[in-house]
């Protein structure tokens, strides 16, 4: 997906726990997380509103769980989009761990 010729760049904001995607050097979109152990908690994707429509965010996703992979992590799919990105894209289902009770509970108290 290019927006006007300038390919989607994303950028792992480690100290921020979060992946960024930008286009030509612009703020475009986020999905955030927090590790837990060896998991990577996916709790939030949002794609600006002057981005919306191209795809974005399935390449924000797409490149943050390859991420996630070549670290030898698994994830965990809280974030709705998150969930069904992995619904359709199974080459990713061998790093995916279920959403439990126990991680949401856990999420609430990382969150806060």
């Amino acid at each position: 997906m290019t927006d006007q010729g300038v390919a989607p760049v994303v950028v792992h904001v480690a100290d921020r726990d979060r992946y960024e995607i930008r286009i030509d050097g612009t703020f475009a979109g986020v999905t955030m997380y927090h590790d837990r152990g060896g998991q990577r908690v996916f709790y939030h994707t949002k794609i600006d509103d002057a981005f919306a429509g191209r795809g974005l965010a399935s390449v924000l996703v797409r490149e943050a769980l390859n991420d996630v992979r070549a670290g030898g992590r698994r994830i965990v799919p809280v974030c709705p989009y998150v969930k069904q990105f992995l619904g359709k894209h199974r080459e990713f289902a061998d790093i995916a761990d279920p959403v439990t009770p126990e991680i949401l509970q856990w999420l609430d108290g990382a969150a806060g």
